[in-house]
């Protein structure tokens, strides 16, 4: 059983502390939940954040948190989705979480006429600003790679960031979550490196020439994640 809470427009650090206080407490008989919400503009740093990658954030507040990742921009117009999920009831590991939730991803762009790629040692989904809806493999997407070989740098030529993923799992439960840009201020992701990389294209739906509400957005993304993480 997946409960769907849909939160609104919510201020990042009650909603971090929330998640956390959530895992914290549940049990094993814990309902798995879906919290989809919308933050006002914050900087978000995960464990590995190096301040180097905030450029000038000026104006908008940086909040450290618990997740993997670096740092990221949050801001009106993005859907935020955090799958509290039990790993060990579901049966998969964290690998395959990161896995279901990029489908779940590229399952909601197709509903909207958009092909997502995902790109070998950089999680999240990414797009051909150029050719959305181009279903052409791309050369640095995921490969099996030889025992002991080398692990190039990603590799984003060509590409725009529509989603960013961040996770956190304490006691094999999952809070953090990922974040699809629909119709939002994309300026504020000038300020820094997203995701740790500089010169990193971000882009959202709207930019890429597809009209849809966030509440749209937000139906169809929760409606997949919730499909792709059921046991």
């Amino acid at each position: 059983m997946l409960t769907i809470r849909h939160l609104g427009l919510a201020d990042y650090p009650p909603v971090f502390e929330a998640m956390q206080a959530f895992t914290l407490e549940r049990r094993p008989e814990t309902a798995d939940e879906l919290w989809v919400c919308e933050h006002p503009p914050v900087f978000t740093q995960g464990l590995a954040g190096s301040q180097d990658h905030l450029l000038f954030p000026g104006d908008i507040p940086v909040v450290k948190t618990n997740r993997g990742g670096q740092v990221t921009y949050h801001g009106p117009g993005q859907v935020v989705v955090y799958p509290l999920i039990d790993l060990q009831r579901a049966g998969y590991y964290v690998k395959e979480f990161v896995y279901r939730v990029e489908e779940a991803v590229i399952r909601s762009l197709d509903h909207f006429g958009v092909t997502g790629h995902r790109v070998a040692g950089a999680p999240g989904i990414y797009v051909r600003p150029d050719d959305p809806a181009s279903h052409a493999l791309l050369p640095q997407r995921p490969q099996k790679t030889l025992s002991g070989a080398e692990r190039s740098e990603p590799d984003f030529t060509g590409l725009g960031k529509i989603a960013a993923l961040g996770i956190k799992v304490s006691r094999h439960c999952t809070y953090h979550g990922v974040a699809l840009n629909v119709a939002m201020d994309l300026r504020p992701f000038e300020r820094i490196n997203p995701c740790g990389y500089a010169g990193l294209k971000t882009v959202d739906l709207s930019t890429i020439g597809v009209t849809a509400s966030w509440d749209e957005a937000a139906q169809v993304l929760s409606q997949k994640l919730a499909a792709t993480l059921a046991p």
